[in-house]
């Protein structure tokens, strides 16, 4: 059973943006995307793509934020930038705001608690799509995860739903690794009910605390793994880090902060007489290994033949993390998703711009087998 929204027919095409902060809270991602069709006759056109990245002072009071009133400011703030990289990508597509249909906006992530981690599922992200409507004039559609929870899903992964719609091949199972804060792999084939999807663990997330911590706020990130580099794989800890729980739970399966977030951090920079060099070689190791064993777990037993693991989100960018994913998923070819002709940097704002045009033809686009929801409904909700 689906829930579509009933309404006219869809326009032959929409122009449509789509915005996204990740989990790594680095940057606002925005894609000016062309639409047309819905569903399995979906056809997405990518116009142009910015990223706004955040001041450092910014990200750390997101990653600080634990009180009402912060989250209040940052609720505001964050519509704000996120207002502003739709202007910026709409006018670098030369076009005009009064040529957008509609926004589609994730927000920035704050809090994810699943039903694993909280006997109240929820979730919440901020950046106020009435900041956005009222700056730039568009029509928002946001929220896109709480409706998915409410159908008893884990409102993620998101993303396997423009995986299919726009890189499915007939017969052919492709698989889709994202390594962004998180990473979550989606393997898709000709069905999206035949869709198997789920977050694999930690993507750059605990790299990315590490190299604050070990830099002092000099670097964000790994960067090129020229830190992991200098460092030791420690064996126990990384079968220490493997052992959580959260490497125990089946797909349909969620992670974000909670697991991986500042109270791991704070565990593995406590640890007595341990180099800080090593722990970024084994945080590196950690995130590897568990994309690996999420694949031969899960995803190969299904799918004992895969076309390539195709690859995408910041992580690409470390050629040292990069490296090793590739040794440890031989003989599987891992290639990165720019060989199937559209820029990694784009695709998760243009997945948001694609939901949002799904949202405006009451086509349901969340992934049952992926998040758990007991049937597929309409993701999001409606600022004029």
């Amino acid at each position: 059973m689906s829930s579509r929204a009933p309404g006219p027919p869809a326009p032959s095409s929409r122009l449509c943006v789509g915005l996204l902060s990740g989990t790594s809270v680095d940057a606002v991602e925005a894609a000016l995307c062309r639409v047309e069709g819905t569903s399995a006759q979906v056809k997405l056109e990518l116009l142009a793509h910015v990223s706004h990245p955040f001041p450092p002072a910014f990200i750390q009071r997101v990653l600080g934020a634990n009180d009402a009133r912060t989250l209040c400011e940052l609720n505001f703030e964050l519509g704000e930038r996120f207002a502003e990289a739709a202007l910026d990508v709409i006018a670098h597509a030369g076009l005009a705001p009064g040529d957008i249909h509609v926004i589609g906006s994730h927000g920035q992530t704050v809090a994810h608690l699943p039903a694993s981690l909280s006997p109240v599922p929820s979730t919440l992200q901020l950046g106020e799509a009435s900041i956005i409507a009222e700056r730039t004039g568009i029509p928002v559609v946001s929220d896109f995860r709480t409706r998915d929870m409410a159908a008893g899903g884990e409102g993620a992964p998101l993303i396997p739903y423009f995986d299919w719609a726009l890189f499915r091949k007939p017969g052919t199972a492709r698989a889709f690794q994202n390594i962004g804060g998180i990473a979550n792999t989606a393997v898709v084939g000709d069905r999206l009910e035949d869709t198997l999807a789920f977050d694999t663990g930690p993507g750059n997330m605990v790299m990315d605390g590490l190299a604050r911590r070990i830099t002092g706020d000099e670097l964000h990130c790994d960067l090129d793994g020229q830190l992991s580099r200098q460092g030791t794989v420690l064996p126990a800890l990384l079968e220490e880090l493997l052992a959580l729980p959260f490497f125990a739970q089946p797909p349909p399966r969620s992670a974000g902060r909670e697991g991986f977030g500042g109270a791991l951090l704070a565990r593995l920079w406590q640890r007595p007489e341990t180099r800080p060099h090593d722990l970024m070689a084994t945080a590196l190791a950690f995130t590897v290994e568990s994309m690996a064993r999420a694949y031969e777990t899960y995803v190969l037993p299904r799918f004992r033949t895969l076309e390539a693991v195709y690859v995408s989100g910041g992580g690409t960018r470390n050629p040292h993390l990069m490296r090793r994913l590739t040794e440890r998923l031989a003989p599987l070819s891992v290639r990165p998703l720019d060989t199937l002709g559209f820029p990694e940097g784009a695709k998760e704002a243009a997945c948001f711009a694609l939901l949002a045009a799904e949202y405006l033809s009451g086509t349901p686009a969340n992934v049952p087998s992926a998040t758990g929801a007991r049937r597929q409904v309409v993701l999001g909700k409606l600022t004029p």
